[in-house]
């Protein structure tokens, strides 16, 4: 055995290593919180080379990746695997904990206008970030309120006591908003949305948070 092939094998270990220890990939392989959200759209958690296989034998042709560009273990298998399945992976940092950026909004009306579809959405666990992203889907791209709301559910694993509970008010004050005038969703996010505002008046509760962030280890 050459010495290269000996360090291909001790990396290839390496990165599975990451995924699955570090990153709790362990955890993700007994649930994927796989759903399908339109025609176009499916969310997850983190996937594996096997899942990407499978993904792309159901037609998926683009992986959106809200963790951003991580040089991890598992952002170097998920990187691999796309190139050798034939999907496309773009790297789209969004945020779980925080009041979504309007830079990250705008960069969202792009992305779902150039990806060619249909198209998985994931971040660790496929609760929050996913469900953020999906539910700019909705108000971006198909101007549906309540299918929006529906994407920061219990049924994903979204718990909006806790600090991802702002990306609730989020979407509850355009709501609140568009019944007072019927304001479009990026003439709101233009003008009136203020994240700054959004995070100083939300609350959550400590150990739920503390649950998540320490215990389960989401980010």
């Amino acid at each position: 055995m050459t010495e290269q092939i000996k360090e291909d094998q001790f990396n290839r270990f390496s990165a599975w290593f990451d995924m699955m220890i570090k990153d709790h990939g362990f955890l993700r392989l007994l649930y994927n919180n796989f759903h399908k959200v339109d025609e176009n759209i499916f969310r997850s958690n983190m996937p594996t080379p096997s899942r990407i296989k499978k993904y792309s034998e159901l037609g998926i042709k683009t992986i959106v990746n809200l963790r951003g560009v991580r040089k991890d273990g598992g952002w170097l298998l998920e990187n691999e695997a796309c190139k050798k399945y034939n999907l496309k992976l773009i790297d789209f940092r969004a945020r779980s904990r925080a009041a979504p950026e309007k830079e990250m909004i705008f960069e969202a009306e792009k992305l779902f206008k150039n990806i060619e579809y249909p198209a998985l959405i994931h971040c660790k666990s496929g609760a929050d970030r996913a469900g953020i992203v999906c539910a700019l889907y909705f108000l971006l791209h198909k101007k549906q309120l309540e299918k929006a709301r529906e994407q920061l559910s219990w049924k994903y694993l979204h718990v909006k006591w806790a600090k991802p509970g702002v990306l609730d008010s989020f979407v509850y004050e355009y709501t609140n908003e568009y019944k007072k005038n019927e304001i479009s969703f990026l003439d709101w996010v233009k003008k009136k949305y203020d994240p700054i505002k959004l995070e100083k008046n939300f609350r959550s509760i400590w150990w739920v948070n503390r649950l998540l962030d320490d215990v389960l280890k989401r980010e």
